[in-house]
């Protein structure tokens, strides 16, 4: 669920089960990761938020992190929680606004050290889990509520704003574009019906073998 505390009657999650999940378990550079996810929430339009008195969101640059927790066992082993929400206003919608959530928990890591091409880079081995959340707010539904005749009419016009389904189809569309980017970054296998690019954020990732997800 999103941070700011929408009721959830104005919430509509576009994922199945409400969340998507992307682990790697191997070698690879958390901080390069992030890097490159910044910059691939910020040339799609994702904000960071903090709330207004009167209840309204103002963007927050690209301090995305709400939360972090951090915890170092025996031999500096070290275990992370880390939370990160945006928003933004849906495209083109004076209706809607987006939502997106992304959970990183990183496990069992210690710092490491590789060589490839003949260069050595500073890594992390461990294992991370990104949890992926994203929702669409119908942000017309306060003014519904406080109208003395548009009340009785919400129903109707919830039911029939061709705008929700559109944009949760985009929603939808773009969260699985960035689900296939983390893939992609971890080089983790994935089943695409086409000819993919390279990536523009090379990944900083080194699995013993090209493994499925999750393994």
């Amino acid at each position: 669920m999103p941070v700011v505390k929408v009721p959830k009657d104005r919430l509509v999650s576009v994922l199945p089960n409400g969340s998507a999940k992307i682990k790697f378990k191997d070698i690879f550079n958390l901080k390069a990761f992030y890097n490159a996810l910044h910059l691939w929430l910020d040339e799609y339009g994702w904000h960071a938020h903090s709330i207004k008195r009167d209840g309204s969101l103002r963007p927050d640059g690209d301090h995305y992190e709400i939360y972090y927790r951090e915890k170092i066992g025996e031999g500096g082993v070290k275990e992370m929680d880390i939370l990160w929400r945006m928003y933004r206003s849906a495209p083109n919608s004076k209706w809607l606004r987006q939502h997106l959530d992304l959970k990183f928990k990183v496990l069992g890591t210690t710092s490491t050290e590789v060589i490839r091409d003949g260069q050595k880079f500073k890594a992390n081995k461990g294992e991370v889990e990104i949890t992926v959340g994203a929702w669409i707010e119908k942000t017309y539904v306060p003014a519904f509520e406080k109208h003395p005749i548009l009340k009785h009419f919400l129903q109707i016009f919830d039911s029939r704003i061709y705008e929700i389904q559109e944009k949760e189809k985009e929603l939808y569309q773009e969260t699985y574009v960035l689900l296939n980017f983390i893939k992609q970054w971890f080089k983790l296998k994935r089943y695409l019906p086409y000819e993919e690019t390279k990536s523009f954020y090379p990944g900083e990732a080194w699995p013993s073998h090209h493994r499925e997800e999750g393994h």
